[in-house]
């Protein structure tokens, strides 16, 4: 007998790893190569699998165990501390682009609660997609990053009141008081057994598990709340994926939310991979065929106008035209729970299966597209800065600020006021060397103005940004900022401005090193190899290398572009010139304690270097410090003797001491 559940896990594993291996290959996103996955396997491809409905089944799994992360990820301490980008800027996009595209919706003839619905379904963007490629890319860290990381953030969260208001737009206004009731008495029950549980319950019943150290009764109790929760909030009339996140926010409020997290992620992992397979599976692509000017129209709406959106959204948070388009360009997609919302909608009757098959091929195409939208965005950021638009949009800095405090000639320039940029900024106002700040954050800039800096709130990338700042008689311009891209060209800009300027980038990988010195830059100081450098350092300085050596090998480290730690086994450098003769020597600090032999004695008298080999190279008596004392010190009792030697000869001579 066949096991059509081992068939369909073999198919779909099996043709992943082969779609995923390519993806590697070709650098698209892994969820991009579940999805083609699921187009290959189902109905519309080659038919591996024809009974779609199998494998939603377990694609449910992969949705509870989706949210159910993300419950442990956002707390309800974290929930009530979010910040203002989020709130703002998340709510604006999430709300704007609701009232547009329902508009939208109204005007072609659609129902106005299936126009909201639809509303809810475009203004969601993929969190996964997204995330991901800022993360490889290495802009996370970046304002447009943290600006889209926060949007995101508020959909994850939004998602779940719109799973509870969607059966409430299936009824229609004629029963809506009355489904309206029934929420609120839902949503009642839910959040007061949501806070017994995860102040009383939860917590104590972890405690007795986790005393117990058994690691499988461990995840069998946290897969088993995340289930029984989603299970009873489905009787109840409510979604499994609201149950899995409030069961997500119970586990949070406890101290082992991050093992919980940590054990079901593979789970996580692998059960998702049917959801997203599953989502290709319902790609019809005859229904693609017979419809695809419509979907393409449709696809390049929702991508123009969820861009405009997004980015204004950044422009309202007050950053520069560049950002609010890279912004734009992160966030136009739909996302992965547009899908588990429009699956709530069909089941509820909400949604017809013409206007189901529509949004699920614009947002595959939407999330296909992403990773090279992302790519080409600055490219994208450029051509519409250079167009004639007005110089507030385009240029966005403090016309009204003289950076006169500064100086205007010799002075230094720092793009980026992160930690290194206030760290550089602290050492030149103690070494009374002028200088003035670029940063693109406003709360930053109006925060540090205050504090009296001399910091200029505008885009570094745009010429007359530098000009505002005099970089064309700066003698030094350090650019510290998190964003590859803008950094190459803020490099490229400056050298052109100033040919003559020492231009210092800081850069997070060693990968940027070549293209931003063939573009100009004096010294680059990636962040990664700055980090072993110094690591290195204190390692041999714990082998009592000696420091002139130590500092000898650093400076050749630094002035070869790290070349050492790229092709180290190509090299023959002063590394191998460092004898560590001394490896088992070290110094030990012991406490001399009544009673001990010692007391009394002077260190001639001791005879300890005759006697055990060792030396006594310092002595604390109370808050003074006698360095390398003579042989006519008396030892005291409380003294703490610094003692030179090796491992067994210091453990020979301890006991005498602590006696």
């Amino acid at each position: 007998m066949e096991i059509w559940l081992l068939n369909d896990i073999v198919i779909v594993f099996g043709l992943s790893i082969l779609v995923l291996l390519l993806c590697q290959k070709l650098r698209v996103p892994t969820i991009v190569g579940f999805l083609f996955t699921g187009l290959l396997i189902g109905p519309s491809g080659f038919g591996f699998i024809t009974d779609i409905h199998r494998v939603e089944t377990l694609a449910e799994i992969g949705v509870i165990l989706l949210l159910f992360t993300i419950g442990v990820e956002f707390s309800l301490t974290q929930l009530i501390k979010i910040q203002k980008s989020v709130l703002l800027g998340g709510g604006l996009q999430v709300f704007i682009t609701i009232a547009v595209f329902s508009m939208i919706a109204v005007i072609t003839g659609l129902p106005f609660n299936e126009a909201i619905f639809i509303g809810f379904l475009v203004a969601l963007s993929s969190t996964a997609i997204v995330l991901k490629t800022l993360q490889e890319r290495a802009e996370i860290d970046s304002p447009h990053g943290q600006t889209a990381l926060g949007i995101l953030i508020f959909q994850d969260v939004i998602i779940v009141p719109m799973i509870l208001i969607t059966p409430i737009l299936a009824e229609g206004a004629g029963n809506s008081s009355v489904w309206l009731l029934i929420l609120l008495l839902k949503a009642i029950a839910v959040i007061i057994a949501v806070l017994i549980a995860a102040k009383w319950i939860v917590p104590q019943l972890m405690f007795q598990i986790a005393k117990t150290r058994s690691q499988e009764l461990f995840l069998l109790t946290v897969v088993v709340i995340c289930f029984s929760v989603a299970w009873l909030t489905s009787k109840i009339g409510l979604s499994l994926a609201l149950g899995a996140f409030l069961a997500g926010l119970i586990i949070s409020e406890t101290e082992y939310s991050h093992a919980a997290l940590g054990n079901i992620i593979p789970f996580k992992s692998v059960f998702t991979t049917f959801f997203f397979v599953s989502i290709g599976m319902m790609l019809d692509l005859g229904f693609f065929s017979s419809n695809w000017i419509l979907v393409l129209l449709i696809f390049g709406l929702v991508f123009f106008l969820k861009a405009i959106i997004a980015g204004s959204v950044a422009l309202i948070l007050g950053f520069p035209l560049r950002t609010g388009v890279l912004v734009g360009c992160a966030l136009f997609q739909l996302g992965e729970f547009s899908f588990i919302l429009s699956k709530v909608g069909v089941d509820h009757g909400l949604f017809s299966d013409f206007n189901n098959q529509v949004l699920l091929s614009v947002a595959i195409i939407s999330m296909a597209a992403t990773p090279f939208i992302i790519n080409i965005a600055p490219r994208i950021a450029g051509y519409i800065a250079a167009l004639p638009l007005p110089k507030r949009l385009t240029c966005i800095c403090n016309e009204d600020y003289d950076p006169a405090t500064a100086g205007k000639e010799g002075h230094l320039v720092i793009v980026g006021f992160g930690v290194i940029g206030s760290n550089v900024a602290k050492a030149a106002r103690a070494a009374d060397i002028p200088y003035v700040i670029v940063e693109m954050n406003p709360e930053t800039v109006r925060r540090e103005r205050d504090n009296g800096e001399p910091i200029c709130y505008g885009d570094a990338t745009h010429e007359n940004i530098l000009h505002h700042v005099h970089v064309e008689n700066a003698r030094i311009v350090l650019v510290a900022i998190n964003d590859p891209t803008a950094t190459r060209a803020i490099a490229s800009l400056v050298k052109k401005l100033n040919p003559k300027v020492h231009l210092i980038v800081r850069t997070r990988y060693v990968s940027e090193v070549k293209s931003l010195y063939e573009l100009g830059a004096d010294e680059v100081i990636p962040e990664e190899f700055e980090t072993s450098v110094e690591i290195f350092a204190r390692i041999l300085t714990r082998f009592l290398v000696p420091k002139h050596e130590i500092d000898k090998l650093v400076g050749e480290i630094r002035s070869d572009s790290y070349e050492m730690f790229r092709e180290l086994s190509k090299r023959s450098m002063s590394m191998t010139d460092l004898k560590l003769h001394l490896h088992d020597i070290e110094i030990s600090t012991i406490r001399v304690m009544e009673g001990s032999p010692l007391i009394g004695k002077t260190l001639m008298q001791t005879e300890l270097r005759k006697r055990y080999g060792v030396s006594i190279v310092a002595i604390r008596r109370d808050e003074n410090l006698i360095a390398n004392p003579s042989t006519d010190e008396k030892i005291m009792r409380d003294d703490i003797l610094y003692i030179l030697g090796s491992k067994k000869e210091i453990a020979e001579v301890a006991p005498l001491i602590e006696s």
